[in-house]
């Protein structure tokens, strides 16, 4: 049996959390009632994690999701309109690959309604025939909110995922 002092010595890296704030990334207006904050993405790995705050009265296009979706709603409230349930603050969701839905804020919500939504994979949304008109994937979600950070003024956001070096 080997002296366990005669053991190399090794400096194991021990992963660390990575914070960021909410206040450091900025809201933008990713399509007319829909504000988006990019809080990580990971482009290898198909991952875009982001904040929504949702007007009352919108409807996102239908879509298709590859990948898994997880939900946590914090105000106000949205459904899919193929289903009776109702995402209200506190509601959490899974979406298994494959789904497809209508994303509906009720016009007669009394606040702006916001959701957090890890996905992966791409939303492939489709046309009322099912065909896709556009994909929402992790590159396409990061170049947009860039794009649009860009437009309204902001410093690259601290987003992880971004190479800020």
């Amino acid at each position: 049996m080997a002296d366990s002092t005669s053991l190399p010595t090794q400096k194991l890296r021990i992963p660390q959390a990575d914070h960021r704030a909410y206040a450091d990334i900025p809201f933008v207006e990713f399509m007319k009632g829909v504000d988006m904050q990019l809080l990580q993405i990971d482009i290898e790995a198909g991952l875009w994690v982001v904040r929504i705050r949702f007007a009352p009265g919108v409807t996102i296009p239908t879509h298709k999701h590859t990948g898994e979706v997880f939900a946590l709603t914090s105000s106000g409230s949205w459904k899919y309109l193929e289903y009776p349930d109702i995402n209200v603050a506190g509601s959490y969701l899974f979406e298994p690959a494959g789904s497809v839905h209508t994303l509906h804020v009720p016009a007669s919500n009394h606040e702006v309604t916001e959701a957090w939504f890890a996905i992966r994979g791409a939303n492939l949304n489709l046309d009322e025939q099912g065909t896709v008109t556009s994909v929402w994937d992790a590159g396409y979600i990061r170049d947009e909110y860039l794009r649009l950070c860009r437009e309204a003024g902001h410093p690259v956001p601290p987003v992880l995922g971004l190479d800020h070096g």
